[in-house]
């Protein structure tokens, strides 16, 4: 029995796969298994895997159902205790996968563990060192372009990004997997929102390393798809984890949240799409979606709307 399963989402992603799971033989922890998720790729991706890497379980998607469903269908196939996500266009340090596992089973309390995401291309500058929400409706990268020393410190974040995590299995059959209406684009925030809702934390943990390229699948850091759908889920998730009585609290910031960026989107030629994004996510809406309340959580409401409102001061501070 396997302790950690690495699960790695890929679609047309064979340039980076080589490097992603050499990486993975040099780890000094041993006992995991890693199983690769396949969304329909159309390039080599696929004979790369059965050619050279006979020991990474491979589940082929019959097309590209997005990350959310790559990356369920790994933790239905794991029997392990914890989940690692894992990005495709990664590369690990040999410590990463033991020192997840570690930080993670610190804290009965603890549902994820974020490693510390450095930039690929230029090493001293960090990528993500835990992921923020605000009151505002924005979700942020802590850290994001800033030295790398300046991460040291293991700490609660309000989520970790899917992209180099590990999970604890469990918990997700209490709070849910990871929604696949999201298909891509703050699905991380979404599934870290709902275990804060039901008392769980989520840390940063900065001895588990990892270079990443950035945009490996999806391209270019705005596109017509990112600014959709990033908007798009996020109304969704506005409204599946927060109470009526909290969004009313949090509508005049939420308003002047999404005016700055639909503002921000059309200065670059993608405001159509930002606000086509917002309609589609009110469309989504459903009752049957929403995180039921329990009054045996109002403690967790109030911590995480205080944290909300503090966390728009760390984003202009960021």
């Amino acid at each position: 029995m396997y302790e950690v399963s690495v699960i790695i989402p890929n679609y047309n992603g064979s340039k980076y796969l080589r490097g992603c799971l050499n990486a993975l033989l040099k780890q000094r922890f041993t006992n995991f298994e890693t199983i690769l998720v396949d969304n329909g790729s159309t390039d080599e991706s696929v004979d790369m895997i059965r050619q050279n890497y006979s020991w990474v379980r491979l589940i082929q998607l019959s097309e590209n159902f997005g990350f959310c469903k790559a990356v369920n269908e790994g933790i239905y196939a794991s029997q392990a205790p914890y989940v690692i996500l894992l990005n495709n266009d990664t590369c690990v340090d040999e410590n990463f996968v033991g020192m997840l596992l570690q930080g993670i089973k610190k804290r009965k309390k603890r549902f994820s563990c974020q490693a510390k995401m450095i930039q690929y291309h230029e090493p001293s500058r960090m990528d993500d060192a835990g992921n923020y929400y605000n009151a505002l409706g924005w979700a942020f990268a802590r850290g994001k372009g800033k030295p790398v020393d300046k991460y040291q410190t293991e700490m609660r974040v309000f989520s970790c990004c899917g992209g180099a995590s590990i999970y604890r299995k469990a918990v997700f059959e209490e709070i849910g997997y990871f929604d696949e209406e999201h298909f891509a684009y703050l699905e991380d925030t979404d599934v870290g929102y709902r275990a804060r809702i039901f008392g769980y934390q989520n840390t940063y943990i900065p001895q588990a390393q990892v270079y990443h390229v950035g945009s490996g699948t999806s391209g270019s850091r705005y596109n017509l798809f990112k600014v959709r759908y990033s908007s798009r889920n996020n109304v969704y998730l506005i409204y599946k984890n927060m109470p009526l009585f909290q969004i009313l609290l949090n509508l005049p910031f939420l308003l002047v949240g999404f005016g700055i960026k639909l503002a921000f989107f059309a200065v670059k030629g993608f405001g159509r799409e930002y606000a086509a994004g917002i309609c589609n996510g009110i469309l989504l809406c459903k009752k049957e979606k929403k995180v039921p309340f329990y009054r045996k959580n109002i403690l967790n409401y109030c911590s995480i709307q205080l944290e909300l409102w503090i966390n728009i001061i760390r984003r202009f501070a960021n």
